[in-house]
């Protein structure tokens, strides 16, 4: 993929580091820092971690998805939680949804997701 590649190759060349040297510090062989720069392998995932974590990156930013080192803003919500859940009752409504009545640590679970919510007891 080639946006990954000249990611990988400004990432290395933005801190002045040879491939040698980036290969050492991140436990890569040489030749496979150069094919990966030069867009001749795919990058196994196990090196796009490295990268990442080497040079303090997201994935996001190492895919050309955002010019944001940081990553692209993301945010983990259900679309049930993206609506007002101000109806009574429809936050104990997704819990139960997400519990299975026959387990022993059904109401534990329910009491404490409730308390997070605000809701609880």
């Amino acid at each position: 993929m080639e946006a990954v590649s000249k990611r990988l190759l400004e990432l290395r060349q933005s801190v002045n580091l040879s491939q040698m040297k980036l290969a050492k510090a991140i436990g890569l062989a040489q030749s496979a820092i150069n094919r990966y720069e030069h867009n001749m392998v795919a990058v196994p995932d196990t090196a796009l971690l490295k990268y990442a974590e080497y040079f303090d990156v997201s994935l996001d930013y190492i895919f050309g998805r955002t010019d944001n080192p940081e990553g692209a803003v993301f945010k983990n919500e259900p679309e049930i939680l993206k609506r007002k859940l101000v109806r009574e009752g429809e936050w104990e409504e997704f819990v139960e949804m997400c519990f299975d009545p026959r387990s022993p640590m059904n109401k534990k679970l329910k009491e404490m997701i409730m308390r997070m919510a605000g809701n609880g007891k």
